[in-house]
């Protein structure tokens, strides 16, 4: 029956999002993906006919870094920043031959939408019924936004979640692709214990960041 976006959501039921899907395009959904970060979604024709409906459901292949990048417009309010691993070359001598410098980024989502889906992943209680109230998506005194994927027959398992100054994401999986022990990986035993453990690490020492809501919401 009806279920709200938030519990849909949270709780990471397939069949609304199949249809939210229907309803918005394939290719509308493939174009936002690829100006977030998602390489492997260029809209092309090709691209669109190979995967359908089956896109909500990890139909199409994504990188773990592109993934992340991607949580990180929502993290940033909607704003893209490529992805650097560089921040400063110096020579023997400590003179600067190169320092990365922020910049303003992209706006790919407008800052509300960016809210609100944030605030439906920190939401404990809109994920609950799938999870649990006490699961290892929550970290202690902190409000992180969370996201868990599994793809068919526990090939891949991922977690990638969020607050304004970090993104962690977290894949498990085999290189062969093989499948994955059910009892070992699951969406809530395979990468989000590890998840849990780097976000607190990454957290250690911050206050806790709360999404505030833009005055459009």
């Amino acid at each position: 029956g009806p279920v709200e976006v938030r519990y849909a959501l949270g709780n990471s039921y397939n069949i609304p999002a199949v249809k939210t899907l229907a309803l918005v395009g394939v290719k509308n959904v493939m174009d936002l993906g690829y100006r977030m970060g998602l390489s492997t979604w260029e809209p092309t024709v090709e691209n669109i006919n190979n995967v359908g409906l089956s896109l909500t459901l990890g139909g199409r292949e994504v990188r773990l870094l592109d993934l992340t990048s991607a949580f990180g417009v929502l993290a940033n309010g909607g704003v893209k920043q490529d992805p650097v691993s560089i921040l400063k070359v110096s020579d023997a001598r400590d003179k600067t031959l190169y320092e990365y410098h922020d910049s303003d980024g992209t706006r790919i989502v407008e800052e509300g939408i960016a809210f609100i889906i944030s605030n439906i992943l920190s939401d404990n209680g809109a994920r609950s019924a799938a999870f649990g109230p006490s699961s290892v998506l929550n970290i202690s005194g902190k409000t992180v936004a969370v996201k868990t994927g599994t793809t068919d027959e526990k090939k891949d398992n991922w977690t990638v979640g969020y607050t304004p100054s970090a993104v962690v994401g977290v894949w498990v999986g085999n290189n062969d692709a093989t499948k994955m022990n059910p009892a070992i990986a699951s969406g809530i035993t395979g990468a989000s214990p590890i998840w849990q453990k780097i976000m607190i690490a990454a957290l250690k020492g911050k206050d806790d960041e709360k999404m505030e809501a833009p005055g459009n919401v």
